[in-house]
């Protein structure tokens, strides 16, 4: 691998990461990215595991999905464990199926029938926050080498810092929408019913507890109808 040249691809993919304009067009272009830039690599996607139960989130390739809803049914797999925020290790390379996998084995003999051959997988987190698997599979035993886990390490570096920066921003626009239109449900409820800005919070905060109905959704329903349903 020429690693001069490599460092400037990563280079001119982490400006790209940070230029999406949404959560999820900057998965999108990460696991995009492994697929191009890591020998290899036939396949990628990101598993979130949530307790037991596993999100995909913008993979390549249906194959990404059949691995993850394997993982999840049998509970085990390089990805499930790269996933979880109580593991020290953050990177697995398997680089033949073939061969026996102890420490999988359920997994293993599944994974072959679904044609994967090697895979790595890299856990993506930040100093605050772990956030996922990045996953790399290949049909072919023996594709991944010590170069390759190198080249995804790198990748998934680069990609949990614009996953986590595009996330943060995405909460930050929504949480700005919010307050927009909590903000107007309060002005129909203080011009309909003369109430203070402190009286219409309260009657929007007790509608939502009472009612078990998030406190944007409440607000919505006031500015859509003109009134507290």
């Amino acid at each position: 691998m020429d690693w001069r040249e490599f460092a400037q691809e990563m280079a001119s993919m982490a400006r790209a990461l940070l230029a999406q304009d949404s959560v999820g067009a900057t998965l999108e272009h990460i696991t995009r990215a492994a697929t191009e830039h890591v020998a290899g690599c036939d396949a990628a996607g990101i598993l979130l595991l949530h307790g037991t139960r596993v999100e995909t989130l913008a993979p390549t390739h249906d194959l990404v999905l059949e691995s993850d809803r394997l993982q999840e049914r049998l509970g085990e797999g390089p990805c499930f464990d790269a996933a979880r925020s109580d593991t020290a290790e953050r990177v697995f390379r398997i680089a033949d199926f073939s061969a026996e996998q102890p420490r999988w084995p359920a997994y293993a003999r599944e994974a072959q029938d679904l044609g994967v051959g090697s895979m790595m997988g890299f856990l993506l987190y930040t100093e605050d926050e772990d956030l996922g698997a990045l996953d790399l599979y290949s049909r072919h035993p023996g594709s991944f080498t010590e170069d390759s886990e190198t080249a995804g390490w790198l990748l998934a570096s680069h990609a949990a810092v614009a996953f986590s920066s595009a996330r943060s921003h995405a909460q930050m626009q929504q949480a700005m929408s919010t307050r927009h239109v909590i903000g107007e449900a309060m002005g129909i409820l203080m011009g309909g019913h003369r109430l203070t800005e402190e009286q219409a919070f309260d009657v929007l905060r007790r509608y939502s507890q009472e009612n078990n109905v998030k406190l944007r959704e409440v607000a919505r329903r006031v500015c859509e109808e003109g009134r507290l349903i």
